[in-house]
């Protein structure tokens, strides 16, 4: 959260012809016609990851059956569940976008959305320092590719990106 996986994605369209972007995010509020907010406030984040799990592997069938090559933008906590980390695994080239705190705290400063996982009465940073205590070797663990983003423009981390896609096309 905050590394700036949309932004990056939409700019990868661009740099790997053919590819299409899916939002996993946006791909949940498509089929279920309610906001992330909304599904964290009434089925809770345990809700939340059961209909990010189906998601995901609906998207996996269907890219699968239609030989589609896509980008996927997952969620910050997509890949702290084992289902979902194992989609990941099974069918795609996983890339951790790596960020520091401070470069964490500064994107979601200046793009703070409606982020359900950030409403804890906690500080941004003290939150952020949290949720990456226990998410950073689970990111590391899932990644095939580990891309430092801190100092770059999100076109120069699409190119790193664009350039991974391509060498495993």
């Amino acid at each position: 959260m905050g590394c700036g996986k949309s932004t990056v994605g939409k700019l990868m369209v661009d740099l790997v012809p053919g590819w299409e972007l899916i939002d996993l995010d946006d791909f949940i509020e498509n089929i279920t016609c309610r906001t992330i907010p909304d599904i964290f406030k009434e089925d809770g984040e345990e809700g939340f990851r059961i209909l990010e799990e189906e998601a995901l592997d609906s998207i996996f069938m269907i890219d699968s059956d239609l030989g589609r090559r896509c980008i996927l933008s997952l969620g910050g906590g997509t890949v702290t569940t084992a289902g979902c980390r194992k989609l990941v695994r099974d069918n795609a080239v996983c890339i951790y976008l790596k960020a520091s705190i401070d470069t964490l705290e500064r994107n979601l400063i200046e793009f703070p959305g409606d982020r359900p996982m950030l409403q804890t009465g906690k500080s941004l940073r003290d939150r952020i320092e949290e949720l990456m205590k226990v998410r950073a070797d689970i990111y590391e663990d899932c990644a095939d590719y580990t891309v430092e983003i801190d100092g770059k423009t999100y076109g120069e981390v699409a190119e790193e990106l664009a350039e991974i896609a391509r060498a495993e096309a």
